[in-house]
């Protein structure tokens, strides 16, 4: 359960876990892997976008958590969509091996290291028993080039993270017990 910083939180989990595995190896330097959309990336090597936040059914709950004098309608569930964008600043010659090389690694990456926990976790995540599971998504064709308008389309993987839960803020008061009216009817 977590507050609505958690989005931005897993989107920093994630980007922590790659910068570990890419940095100094194939990106120089730490800033090299961050949240943007690629057209947006500035001087980055591996963009992570977040386009698409689905409620995930599986994990969906009805019922009201209690707090002690109050109940707490339930956390939302989520899945979360990532679109993992390589580039290179490297001449025409060399800047695709560039891209396929941290597009290779990110995956291999990702497919070792699947979940995000422990000490993967940042932000208000950080510290906490959350486990967050990822898996390769495929999209179709024309949605990934739909993600780069105005642009031509670059090779890209594409991620879902979850369930993540976004707590609810709506509070439901209710109070002990302390009479009941019983009446009885005999019946004919």
């Amino acid at each position: 359960m977590a507050d609505y910083t958690v989005i931005s939180d897993i989107g920093l989990s994630l980007v922590k876990v790659l910068r570990e595995a890419l940095v100094p190896e194939l990106i120089a330097h730490p800033d090299g892997v961050g949240l943007a959309h690629p057209h947006d990336k500035g001087d980055m090597n591996l963009s992570l976008y977040l386009y698409q936040i689905t409620e995930n059914p599986d994990f969906r709950s009805n019922e009201l958590i209690d707090q002690g004098g109050t109940l707490r309608y339930p956390s939302i569930a989520l899945d979360l969509s990532y679109l993992i964008t390589a580039h290179s600043a490297s001449d025409v010659l060399t800047r695709a091996i560039d891209e396929h090389r941290i597009i290779g690694r990110t995956l291999q990456t990702l497919h070792d290291h699947n979940t995000l926990r422990g000490d993967d976790l940042v932000g208000a995540l950080a510290g906490s028993d959350g486990v967050f599971r990822l898996a390769k998504e495929e999209i179709p064709l024309d949605v990934a080039i739909s993600l780069f308008p105005d642009v031509p389309y670059k090779l890209s993987l594409n991620y879902r993270i979850g369930p993540i839960y976004v707590d609810s803020n709506r509070l439901k008061p209710v109070g002990r017990v302390r009479e009941r009216h019983v009446k009885l009817n005999q019946k004919q």
